[in-house]
């Protein structure tokens, strides 16, 4: 005969024993903290630099006209005069040069994705990413002594038949003009587009590509509809990053460019356009008192431009939310 065990008792509240405590907690708290103190001291720095550069820039922005033309470099009436050309060649260049690194950097980031073989592919990727390990003065180097002579023939082409469009018109040896640099800088910038858009595309969902695949897509139409939608935001996001590399250097366009300071759409004249970095560059070493000031103004103009073209990335990316690849 079976013996009945009696039903176990519920216990109170009381006699249940305590949660054990969680070890983890500190550890959490801690990293919370420094993950924290590392956001608000990216915020820190930048309000840093940008009270820097007001507060330096501030005597020549009240300066008057008579204590500006005392700077012996200084070739306008006003700061916002000697800033406008700088503006415009800065922005010319980096124009210039992303729209020639994203087409080619979107056919590299494609060709290693989706079309090399696994071996060609990893040793392509290596070589890019190399690229961008090289400093600014050895591309500069190369601009000024080997690319400049092999565009001469190229733009001297360029002069004598299609010279009617203005674009093209009056060029003169040595190929020092604002062309040269954007060439150099959309090479310096396409290992970074390049990487940035190979990672996206890499992360494209597996089930889209083989669904496209499955329909009866070529693998264009596949890349098309499934890869290409996918990595738009991160596309625009590279592109942005290679945009702000190229506003800001200084060396490499500082040796290729002949220095000017007019509003010339003029590419293969020299003495048209010059950059607020190589600018900076080339007249600080002798500035003092309020033409360092002067200098100064520029760069804070840099600093805004710099900071409208990553928000306006951020307000693109924002409008495409739905692909999320670059997230």
């Amino acid at each position: 005969m079976a013996v009945l065990s009696p039903a176990p008792t519920k216990k109170s509240p009381d006699e249940e024993p305590a949660p054990k405590r969680n070890r983890g907690g500190l550890a959490g708290r801690l990293f919370q903290f420094l993950s924290t103190a590392a956001g608000v001291t990216i915020l820190v720095t930048l309000a840093a630099v940008a009270a820097f550069l007001v507060i330096r820039a501030w005597p020549a922005l009240t300066a008057s006209p008579e204590e500006l033309q005392k700077i012996s470099w200084f070739n306008a009436d006003s700061i916002l005069g000697y800033t406008g050309p700088l503006i415009f060649g800065t922005l010319l260049a980096s124009v210039l040069a992303l729209g020639i690194a994203v087409p080619l950097a979107l056919g590299i980031a494609l060709f290693i994705s989706h079309y090399a073989p696994r071996r060609l592919a990893q040793g392509l990727g290596y070589v890019i990413d190399l690229l961008a390990a090289i400093p600014s003065v050895v591309y500069g180097l190369w601009g000024a002594l080997w690319l400049a002579p092999v565009l001469d023939p190229v733009f001297r082409w360029m002069t004598d038949f299609l010279g009617f469009i203005p674009l093209f018109e009056g060029y003169q040896p040595p190929a020092k003009n604002i062309l040269t640099a954007s060439v150099v800088l959309a090479v310096m910038i396409l290992p970074i587009i390049t990487a940035v858009a190979r990672e996206v595309f890499l992360q494209t969902p597996r089930l889209h590509e083989e669904a496209a695949l499955a329909l009866g897509a070529t693998r264009w139409e596949m890349v098309r509809m499934a890869v290409l939608p996918f990595g738009r935001s991160g596309l625009i996001s590279a592109s942005m990053l290679g945009l702000g590399r190229a506003l800001g250097e200084t060396m490499a366009v500082l040796m290729i460019l002949s220095p000017g300071f007019l509003y010339s759409f003029h590419l293969l004249k020299p003495g048209q356009h010059q950059s607020i970095a190589a600018n900076i560059a080339s007249k600080f070493p002798e500035a003092s008192g309020l033409s360092v000031n002067a200098l100064i103004a520029t760069g804070l103009a840099l600093f805004v431009i710099t900071l409208a073209v990553n928000m306006l990335a951020r307000w693109i990316i924002s409008r495409r939310s739905e692909f999320s690849g670059a997230n």
